[in-house]
């Protein structure tokens, strides 16, 4: 028996709220061009979903394309088990890349660890040849317009399912990458780690290198703290986690020679269940699993220009503990790697503008010339687009007034997302656009270190809508602050202005400002009393505190936990651009 079916599951969905009309490049918080967000709602929506589900007399797995990709279940029919832990809710966190992770199932991220696309749409396609079906789920992604599919399949006898992933560069120029298989599985006190022995990395409070065999956690119950372990060389190709009072577990296999990758990643028990909670119904616990192609998440490869790359790796789900040193490297016969499709570009709300345009470029016609996309529209000129350049170019000739202001500040956005910089912004000071001249803030600012530059372009915003915009405020008070005590009774203006807002990020940014007008007391009482969601690998907040802490001589807090941060060593390369100091 070997089947597949496609069909449509209600699940509930919490929406997200867009970070504000400043393009991501640059931002530390954000991958261009795609949109980072700040909030998600209290109360989620009901929502359809895409599912394709293949099984045999063995394993039934569910795929969701419209979470890009993401494996759902795994469910083991002997014993009849599920393997994966799935909350069966949207509900994104605050996590890199665009601060809108969702935690379960199998996720696979390319360009970036975790997937910028996690939670929308990809292309999938389902085929079958005489002895397995394949569900493969992908797109061109819209940073450097690289290929990337994951192709899962099953045979009609597998105890396992086979995952393929596919990575092709179809530019000319090289482009950076990193990419990460990560399962969630139900994480309970007696939940066992079954991991080789040897050299470590244990990413917790500090960064260290322990013995597995002799210093390892054994269990879910041994760990008391957010922390990651990355295997250095490990003495087995296959890891996993088994769960006594569930009767489930899950394990991995791989060559090492193409996937050396091995982490472990847990919350713990106790003090950080809640980083867990915040994506869930019911509190219930996950922990993660995880393999790649490189050695740790704090490095990235080049993928070289016309470089097609792939690797092969096996979920194996159980209801026994498995010897890991016993599970063998599964052969199953798979279609010829060119059979793997290749996607293009999977949303077209997300490219129509700019394809549209190179359209019209290359007939001459101006009069097809799309309409730019509004001050109200978050779509930014996709830099995967290599040809887009040019086309931005002619619109901007092409056309006057706003609509010449709106093709440049594309065009600007477009180079810096690029990493082109100084030629961005030559052409962003050539728009009246208010999100160019936000945007010239910014770049003069985190790029060029001209604070005063990068003031003039704040200042100059005309809108008074753009201008009290809290993401504006927050970048605004950062420029005004490198300007030092000069901007103090500005800085104030500005913050009073919003100071009704229930915003997290403007209370940390008046924070900053008490304490530079020397009001730690005032600091004091804003970080103590503003509720703020949980926020991963990102301490701001944390050294506002310490200052606070030496303004009013108070003994150091261990861990400030209410601030919503973690207490991580600064690690991994999650962002393209350094956070802020």
């Amino acid at each position: 028996m070997l089947e597949s079916a496609e069909t449509t599951e209600l699940l509930l969905a919490h929406r997200l709220v867009p970070a504000g009309p400043i393009p991501t490049t640059n931002d530390p918080d954000g991958f261009y061009p795609y949109e980072s967000f700040c909030e998600t709602s209290k109360r989620p929506v009901l929502k359809k979903y895409r599912m394709v589900s293949i099984e045999n007399d063995r394993i039934r797995v569910k795929i969701c394309p419209d979470l890009g990709g993401r494996v759902c279940s795994i469910f083991l029919k002997d014993g009849e088990v599920e393997t994966l832990f799935f909350p069966r809710v949207i509900r994104p966190v605050r996590i890199l890349p665009r601060q809108s992770f969702t935690g379960g199932g199998i996720e696979l991220s390319f360009p970036i660890s975790h997937s910028p696309v996690q939670t929308i749409p990809l292309l999938c396609e389902v085929t079958r040849d005489l002895e397995r079906i394949y569900v493969s789920c992908g797109e061109r992604e819209l940073r450097f317009g690289m290929n990337w599919t994951v192709e899962y399949s099953l045979g009609e006898k597998d105890a396992f399912l086979t995952q393929r992933t596919v990575f092709f560069n179809p530019d000319r120029e090289a482009h950076p990458w990193m990419s990460w298989s990560n399962a969630g599985v139900p994480a309970r006190p007696d939940t066992e780690f079954h991991f080789p022995s040897g050299p470590v990395l244990a990413h917790g409070r500090d960064l260290r290198t322990v013995d597995w065999k002799t210093d390892g956690p054994r269990r879910q119950a041994d760990v008391r703290r957010m922390t990651g372990f990355f295997w250095r060389k490990p003495d087995c190709r296959a890891f996993g986690v088994f769960t006594p009072s569930l009767g489930a577990g899950l394990y991995h296999v791989a060559d090492p020679s193409s996937v050396p990758g091995m982490k472990l990643w847990s919350d713990g028990i106790g003090r950080d269940e809640a980083w867990v909670n915040q994506y869930t119904l019911n509190n219930e616990q996950c922990l993660e699993i995880q393999a790649g192609p490189l050695v740790d998440q704090s490095v990235k490869d080049l993928l070289r220009p016309g470089q097609l790359r792939h690797h092969v790796e096996f979920w194996i789900a159980s209801h026994t503990a498995r010897d890991i040193w016993e599970i063998p490297l599964p052969q199953p016969r798979m279609r010829a790697l060119d059979r793997v499709p290749l996607f293009g570009w999977a949303r077209s709300e997300d490219v129509r503008y700019w394809l549209a345009l190179i359209s019209a470029q290359k007939t001459g016609a101006i009069n097809q010339i799309p309409k730019a996309p509004d001050l109200d529209c978050n779509r930014w000129a996709v830099s995967g687009i290599a040809d887009l350049g040019d086309a931005l170019s002619w619109a901007a000739v092409s056309t006057a007034g706003g609509e010449r202001n709106k093709w440049l500040f594309q065009r600007g956005a477009w180079l810096a997302g690029r990493g082109e910089t100084s030629a961005a912004l030559e052409v962003l000071a050539q728009s009246a656009d208010d999100r160019a001249r936000a945007l010239s803030g910014r770049l003069w600012l985190t790029h060029m270190r001209d604070a005063h530059a990068a003031a003039q372009c704040f200042r100059a915003i005309e809108s008074e809508a753009v201008a009290l915009h809290p993401q504006v405020v927050i970048e605004r008070d950062k420029v005004l602050a490198a300007l030092g005590k000069e901007t103090l009774a500005e800085r104030g203006r500005w913050l009073d202005a919003v100071s009704a807002l229930e915003d997290e990020w403007l209370a940390e940014r008046r924070a900053s400002w008490l304490i530079d007008r020397g009001d730690s007391q005032a600091a004091f009482h804003v970080l103590r009393n503003t509720r703020f969601q949980l926020v991963h690998q990102r301490y701001e907040r944390t050294r506002l505190w310490r200052q606070v802490e030496t303004g009013l001589h108070l003994e150091p807090v261990d861990y400030p936990s209410w601030l919503g941060e973690d207490d991580l060593a600064e690690f991994g390369a999650y962002r393209e651009y350094p956070a802020d100091r």
